[in-house]
């Protein structure tokens, strides 16, 4: 029998994807009773689903006013990255020592995939073989709140729609550095596996804050990450 699915839910779903795909823009404001109307529910439900998205970071609750859908500053995107870098290194490393034919079979799936879509130039595609790799390698820890916490920290910058594909970077450029990860991967190369993942979110966390810093005029923190995340192997 199929889980019941609350309408709090529903409404979380339908609101988070509304705010990825920019159907709800970046900083418009929007009310409760809007928000009830638009998706033909009561308001109870919208309240939830919007505590929840607030704590995820993509709403902010404005007293007397409604919610507003957050711009992004560099800071968040430091902060994100930071935090992803605290769980998906250690993560991957754990993979790597844990690895078993259906993972490694299913990462390099993503990777052709993720290949066929740089070739085609489809970033929608992409977008979905990339994230889908790293729900992978996260979902192989067997640790159901990590997988939720990374999911969450790349929701907040992907409903910003910042992405450096194209901008900073070409999909084959992306595409280049998941590959030795999964060969590490492959390999059980746990320190490999660990530190090629530091670089390739150390790499693209720059590209975002610059790329962010560009439109809000914010200084990229020099160096980045500093003393919090070490690049230390993971054993």
């Amino acid at each position: 029998m199929a889980p019941r699915v609350s309408t709090t839910d529903r409404i979380h779903v339908a609101l988070r994807e509304a705010i990825l795909s920019g159907d709800l823009a970046s900083g418009s404001l929007h009310s409760i009773y809007q928000l009830a109307e638009r998706f033909e529910v009561s308001r109870t439900p919208v309240r939830d689903a919007v505590l929840r998205l607030a704590d995820a970071g993509m709403l902010e609750i404005e007293r007397n006013h409604g919610v507003r859908v957050r711009g992004l500053k560099v800071r968040d995107v430091r902060e994100v990255f930071e935090a992803r870098l605290l769980l998906e290194v250690p993560a991957v490393a754990l993979a790597a020592a844990h690895a078993d034919e259906a993972l490694v079979a299913g990462l390099r799936s993503c990777l052709l995939d993720c290949a066929a879509a740089a070739d085609a130039d489809d970033e929608t595609r992409f977008k979905r073989s990339d994230r889908q790799l790293h729900t992978l390698l996260m979902t192989s820890t067997g640790n159901g709140r990590i997988c939720a916490m990374v999911e969450s920290l790349r929701d907040v910058t992907q409903a910003h729609g910042v992405w450096t594909a194209d901008r900073s970077r070409s999909l084959l450029a992306i595409q280049h550095e998941h590959e030795p990860i999964v060969e590490a991967v492959a390999a059980g190369d746990a320190d490999a596996a660990a530190l090629l993942m530091y670089d390739h979110l150390v790499g693209t966390a720059v590209l975002l804050m610059q790329q962010v810093a560009s439109i809000s005029g914010e200084a990229v923190p020099e160096p980045w990450p500093g003393m919090l995340v070490s690049r230390a192997p993971i054993r």
